[in-house]
């Protein structure tokens, strides 16, 4: 699953869901937009906020309430579980379980 920025209509960064049957792995990627355009975008769209240029913390409950209406790989819910508690055991997850530290990965061309 990738929750990506990214230049969207009027030239305004927007941050959306992608790739939401792939659960073995979850990053934030950015396109050609600067970090607090990231920001803004993540915190508008209520999905995170950017910690610096390699982190970022992604809103559990906003992410699933995304991610999860399209999906449609056959028990999604369950394999969203699984990636929550593998979070949780490398300690990706917040102690309070809202929110997830993901790696952040440029999604820019050129």
């Amino acid at each position: 699953m990738i929750v990506e920025v990214v230049t969207g209509a009027q030239e305004q960064p927007e941050a959306r869901v992608v790739d939401v049957d792939e659960l073995n792995r979850l990053h934030l990627a950015l396109g050609a937009v600067t970090d607090e355009e990231a920001t803004e975008a993540l915190e508008r769209s209520g999905l995170g906020r950017l910690q610096d240029a390699e982190t970022a913390f992604i809103d559990v409950a906003a992410l699933r309430a995304a991610a999860e209406p399209q999906s449609s790989a056959p028990g999604w819910a369950s394999r969203w579980d699984e990636m929550i508690a593998g979070a949780r055991a490398r300690g990706w997850l917040s102690a309070d379980g809202a929110s997830l530290q993901v790696h952040v990965e440029s999604a820019a061309s050129g």
